[in-house]
């Protein structure tokens, strides 16, 4: 009877040990996959820096390109570029306390400040169409000259980044709210929250080279 039991008891050690030992494993992996997530999502980033870096590039070869035809000096209205420019900076901030709600699983925290950020993100978004509407309108269209083309090209691919943080942040909404605060959706949360300071980072160089310099 003893050794019966003795037995029952290494057997059930050893189906526990065994089991502690698959859920480390797990974990292990789990963390080795955001990590790798993660460093995959800066190979992105430096990839993205090479297109802006050409852009850029682009924009100061043809900065004095005009054709003879309108400048920018005439259109750029620093105010409102200063507006647009304090939405985004704002929300960058709105989305580092999202992040704090999330690091402390906080869902409507999170949500809540994941809704400024996104109406801060559209509404840069919404001003920034309104200012090439303008401009259009003024004339000054994508091929009226290679400095309108490459400036359409620079400001309309950091557009195109903006509102695909956009979308991307619709999806975890509903990530979110379906699977709630797991491993995946967090490591999600973190690879958009770089893409969007990048975004801020990106936006400060364009308002400097182009707008600051297209006045002067």
């Amino acid at each position: 009877m003893s050794t019966s039991t003795n037995t029952a008891h290494n057997a059930q050690s050893l189906e526990a040990s065994a089991t502690a030992h698959h859920d480390t494993h797990d974990d292990h992996d789990h963390h080795d996959y955001a990590g790798d997530t993660i460093f995959g999502f800066w190979i992105y980033i430096l990839s993205d820096c090479l297109l802006f870096g050409t852009l850029f590039a682009t924009y100061a070869v043809f900065s004095n390109s005009f054709a003879g035809l309108i400048e920018p000096k005439d259109l750029f209205s620093l105010p409102f570029v200063l507006g647009e420019t304090a939405l985004l900076l704002a929300s960058s901030f709105t989305f580092g306390i999202a992040m704090l709600k999330a690091k402390d699983h906080n869902m409507q925290g999170m949500f809540k400040w994941l809704g400024i950020t996104f109406a801060l993100g559209l509404s840069f978004l919404v001003m920034e169409l309104y200012e090439f509407w303008h401009f259009s309108n003024e004339g000054a269209t994508f091929d009226s000259s290679a400095y309108w083309s490459s400036f359409y090209a620079l400001v309309a691919t950091h557009g195109l980044h903006v509102f695909a943080g956009l979308v991307w942040m619709l999806v975890l909404f509903v990530h979110f709210k379906r699977d709630g605060f797991t491993e995946d959706n967090k490591t999600r949360l973190a690879c958009l929250s770089l893409f969007w300071h990048f975004l801020d980072i990106i936006w400060i160089c364009v308002f400097s080279v182009v707008y600051l310099m297209g006045v002067m």
